[in-house]
């Protein structure tokens, strides 16, 4: 791939502004100076520079973002800032799209990418791919009630019943909720279903991926590869 190619498919402007960082020697291969804009060069395990700061080229960007609180998952937010506003402008001008959505006071792993068909397969609900939530609870929660949510619930002002594919107890007030589904506030109206409340919500598994410990929130990280969220 040509060198304004790289930087164009990766976020960094139109053509002609990709075209003008070449030549001003801002785009560094190797530690060195690519200043030809036709230049071709391996795309394969390929990492850049541009004003010093290094970027691994990726066909289809995957990015994990530890979200914060008090952030939307819309491209048009509303009443706070998006998710979009806590990525570099690269990544924006890729038009990276969350992968379902977190509430605005929701926080933990959130997927984003501008692979279309990679949305549409981790967000499917014929897909089956397993959300982790730990919820930390009003009440203590009660065997009783982990059955229910594993039998399945209806939820409130719906027919739709649906129910948890595990729960583990971590304490008296904190449970790791597992499910398929990605309902509107679903584990919310979940646990109202069961005569409990969330108090907070984090998301920490989406599929095979966890939220990564040293991650704080607000900071993102790239995703190397599907398998590590498929399996």
């Amino acid at each position: 791939m040509i060198a304004e190619q790289i930087l164009f498919s990766q976020g960094f402007g139109t053509r002609h502004e990709c075209t003008g960082l070449i030549l001003q020697g801002r785009f560094h291969v190797n530690g060195t100076a690519v200043t030809d804009p036709d230049e071709d060069i391996p795309t394969e395990n390929l990492t850049f520079e541009v004003d010093g700061v290094e970027w691994p080229f990726f066909e289809k960007a995957i990015i994990l973002l530890n979200k914060p609180e008090h952030y939307e998952c819309s491209l048009k937010p509303i009443h706070h800032p998006s998710v979009l506003s806590l990525l570099p402008p690269p990544l924006r001008v890729r038009k990276v799209q969350p992968v379902g959505r977190l509430d605005e006071d929701t926080t933990g792993l959130l997927l984003l990418t501008d692979d279309g068909k990679l949305i549409h397969r981790l967000t499917h609900p014929k897909k089956h791919v397993t959300k982790i939530y730990r919820v930390a609870l009003k009440h203590p929660i009660t065997e009783k009630q982990i059955a229910h949510l594993l039998k399945g619930v209806q939820l409130a002002d719906s027919p739709d019943i649906v129910k948890a594919v595990s729960c583990e107890k971590v304490s008296e007030l904190v449970i790791d909720l597992g499910i398929t589904q990605g309902k509107y506030h679903q584990v919310k109206r979940m646990m109202a279903a069961v005569s409990n409340r969330v108090v907070a919500l984090e998301r920490i598994r989406f599929g095979n991926l966890s939220l990564p410990e040293d991650l704080k929130p607000g900071e993102w990280t790239w995703v190397k590869s599907v398998k590590e969220i498929t399996g």
